[in-house]
């Protein structure tokens, strides 16, 4: 079997709801980073890319009608040029990933776009049909932003509890303290902070500049908070539970962003005048119980080094979605890694966490860091809504040593 690579990472700074973002459709802020991808190729004829596969969570407004298609025309590529979304939830530009290196591997493709979108500022409120024309009673709008909507009477209670919730019920299980969680929370943005002064992030991230931008472009992430204290974070009220320990402070912000990779066959350097950042060496998708979804990238990691003939005693870096600092804990804790290692360059805490958008914010940055601190193996895993976690491991055949 043919092996797939990380050629190049791009993304939108990502944006507070209702903020620098905000008046920005998610099929344009789509569109915006695959137009930049196919730009950073210097040799790519957009008409030689095989697919382009977008996460996306939502999909019940503006991202309607595969949002993906939909943001190759806005982006100008030639009509022959296929798409499709992919919606895994907070998984789902990484699942964009993963089918996009299987393509590749399997010799279905040379070239292939994986990101996703999101815009939680615009996600619609919706009204379920009635079942018989003109009700006499009131019907309830229901938000799409986040989390369960209207939900089937069918489930098991505890499978649709709040993600809050479902949290508040892992921190329990592995008696992760509030403190330790704001500490997390604070570097977080202490990391994030230091990696956009030190220049990290130039190369990864592109001002946006399309339809909606304003008057002044986005060029940072808009949710880091570089100057918060413990004794700020501590003073917070929790969000989920009177007597809980998660707050709005050590939880990922609702955001709007999108993100792409460029991924390739070895042949795809001669197409796209660009050298692999790293090698997609494994992956893996794996479920548990739904209320206990901040755990699963613990066994989908595991999987991922499993089927890559590594062992974390091979790993440098990792990069990890940070939904909530209690399972980004969690799953630290089970993997047993020098927390030191992980999210070195800030979290989804700090920079947010536009859900179809993040798979492959953690995927970039992984390749990049990869090549920045020479080092050979990474992770990258999220875990996903109704108990679901992917992770895909890289290797830098180019580091040293």
């Amino acid at each position: 079997m043919r092996q797939a690579f990380v050629y190049d990472a791009v993304r939108t700074p990502f944006g507070r709801y209702g903020g620098a973002l905000a008046g920005a459709r998610p099929d344009d802020l789509a569109g915006f980073v695959i137009e930049q991808q196919v730009r950073r190729a210097p040799r790519l004829d957009p008409a030689q890319i095989d697919d382009v596969m977008l996460g996306n969570a939502n999909g019940a407004g503006e991202d309607n009608r595969n949002v993906a298609r939909m943001a190759v025309l806005l982006a100008g590529l030639p009509v022959t040029v296929p798409a499709v979304t992919l919606n895994r939830l907070c998984g789902s530009a990484l699942e964009a990933a993963i089918q996009g290196a299987r393509a590749i591997e399997s010799g279905d493709a040379e070239v292939v776009i994986a990101g996703g979108v999101e815009s939680m500022s615009r996600a619609p409120w919706v009204v379920p049909k009635p079942e018989r024309g003109f009700p006499a009673g009131n019907l309830e709008m229901v938000s799409t932003t986040l989390g369960w909507r209207l939900t089937n009477n069918r489930m098991h209670p505890d499978w649709t509890v709040s993600m809050g919730e479902g949290s508040e019920r892992l921190r329990e299980r592995f008696g992760i303290s509030r403190e330790r969680q704001d500490e997390f929370a604070l570097r977080s943005h202490r990391l994030a902070h230091e990696a956009w002064e030190s220049g990290h992030y130039d190369d990864l991230v592109v001002s946006y500049t399309g339809p909606g931008a304003g008057q002044e472009p986005l060029a940072r992430d808009e949710p880091i908070r570089p100057s918060g204290t413990l004794a700020k974070l501590a003073s917070l009220k929790p969000s989920f539970r009177p007597d809980g320990t998660i707050t709005a402070a050590n939880a990922s912000p609702l955001t709007d962003g999108a993100s792409a990779a460029l991924l390739g066959s070895e042949a795809a350097a001669d197409l796209t005048g660009l050298q692999p950042l790293a090698r997609v060496a494994g992956r893996a998708a794996v479920a548990n119980e739904p209320q206990y979804f901040g755990y699963a990238p613990v066994e989908a990691a595991n999987k991922a080094l499993e089927r890559s003939g590594i062992t974390w005693a091979d790993v440098s870096a990792v990069e990890l979605n940070e939904a909530f600092a209690a399972q980004s804990l969690a799953c630290v804790d089970a993997w047993k890694v020098d927390e030191e290692i992980v999210n070195a360059w800030g979290g989804a805490i700090a920079v947010g966490h536009p859900l179809g958008a993040s798979g492959t914010r953690v995927l970039g940055t992984l390749a990049r860091r990869l090549r920045a601190e020479n080092a050979r193996w990474g992770v990258a895993a999220i875990c996903i809504g109704v108990g679901q976690g992917l992770a895909m491991v890289l290797e830098n055949t180019e580091a040293g040593g």
